[in-house]
């Protein structure tokens, strides 16, 4: 058998645009806007006050990629576990707060890596801000003035009628303005709304406006289809313009799957390295073989590998080749048999029935040549 050819460094992926040049923060020890990659949240569900449970689930978030947790802090039981939180997640808490000015304190205290304030919400926020900001600064921690369309200060609902993209973004900015008045800059923005439309206007304007590090997010997206969706085209719209450093997907489903959403949304902007990919046709009356079937047994053949590799599954003679060709590893089938290409040269022609275990085998032959130090799950790519 020939020698693989795993080729040498490639160049940087290309982009849509440059990154917007915002100013640096840190949440804990994630870097969020200046030159650092866009980092992706998510937030728990369980009950803060069950501790097991929410550690559980960060647990489960930092495997599948989350680099910053949210956590909710509707109450005084909550906001008193929140040091056990802090010490034993292995990512960077953030401590969500509404409503009440005195738990944002006690976050800070209990050494969250940020607090997240709602200033819609929060009573007499105004009048806080320089005990806020003085905290947060004396502690090291970040801030996240976090703007919402369903909790719109009453006064610039007023003033506009509803929420439009011009009033989140004012009372974004005024609320910047306080903490800036106290010299503290450790903040980034969200200005969410559930249509994306609305979102997108908005973080336009907001990023035209300031250096400040933006926190995308389609807030109350929906179901896991829908929400992918809303999230997809408003973060692609923003991304693919260099505005966003870190996101949230928010879905009505498992936080981790908010989180592979998130991952896949980045990696198909090359705005985070690819991991495995596998690109399969969506099947047509060209087809010679089952494309279904074969995409789904070879995604399920690897789970688990974290290196990048390109794996093309492809079911007819129009498209195959060529697909095949350009990827790490791929098959061109027709006629009960398929065509297997490692980096391009055709290296075997094995039956159909021998498809999937040859394509797993010289793909772990490829990852074992690559180093491992990538954590990421198959995502598949329709052509």
């Amino acid at each position: 058998m020939p020698a693989v050819n795993i080729g040498m460094p490639k160049p940087a992926p290309e982009t849509l645009a440059p990154r917007r040049k915002s100013r640096q923060i840190k949440v804990g020890k994630v870097l969020v806007g200046g030159d650092a990659q866009v980092s992706v949240q998510s937030m728990t569900t369980t009950p803060t006050t069950n501790i097991n449970a929410t550690l559980q689930q960060i647990a489960e978030l930092t495997a599948s990629g989350c680099d910053i947790v949210r956590v909710a802090v509707p109450s005084q039981d909550d906001a008193d576990v929140l040091h056990i939180i802090a010490k034993k997640s292995q990512i960077p808490v953030i401590a969500d707060i509404h409503f009440q000015p005195k738990y944002v304190f006690q976050a800070i205290d209990a050494g969250c890596a940020a607090v997240r304030v709602n200033p819609g919400n929060i009573r007499k926020f105004d009048d806080q801000v320089g005990a806020i900001a003085k905290a947060a600064k004396d502690a090291g921690v970040s801030l996240r003035i976090g703007v919402n369309a369903g909790s719109l200060d009453p006064r610039l609902l007023e003033k506009h009628g509803k929420a439009t993209p011009e009033a989140l973004v004012e009372s974004a900015i005024w609320e910047a303005s306080l903490f800036e008045e106290h010299d503290f800059h450790d903040f980034k923005i969200s200005v969410k709304h559930n249509d994306p439309v609305v979102m997108v206007k908005a973080y336009r304007l907001l990023a035209a406006a300031g250096d400040w590090p933006l926190h995308l997010g389609v807030t109350e997206a929906g179901p896991a289809f829908q929400g992918t969706i809303k999230s997809a085209t408003a973060f692609g719209i923003l991304l693919s313009e260099g505005i966003g450093d870190t996101i949230r997907v928010s879905l009505s489903a498992p936080p981790a799957e908010e989180v592979k959403v998130g991952l896949q949304i980045l990696q198909s902007l090359n705005l985070r390295e690819r991991k495995l990919e596998i690109v399969s046709c969506p099947s047509c009356g060209r087809a010679q073989v089952d494309v279904y079937s074969l995409a789904d047994s070879v995604t399920e053949g690897l789970q688990g590998m974290t290196v990048p590799l390109r794996v093309a599954v492809m079911g007819c003679v129009v498209n195959g080749p060529g697909e095949a060709r350009e990827a790490d590893l791929g098959v061109a089938s027709g006629n009960g048999k398929g065509q297997i290409f490692v980096k391009g040269e055709v290296i075997k022609t094995v039956p159909e029935s021998e498809i999937v275990a040859t394509l797993i085998e010289e793909a772990q032959r490829l990852a074992a040549a690559m180093p491992a130090d990538a954590v990421g799950s198959p995502e598949v790519v329709t052509a």
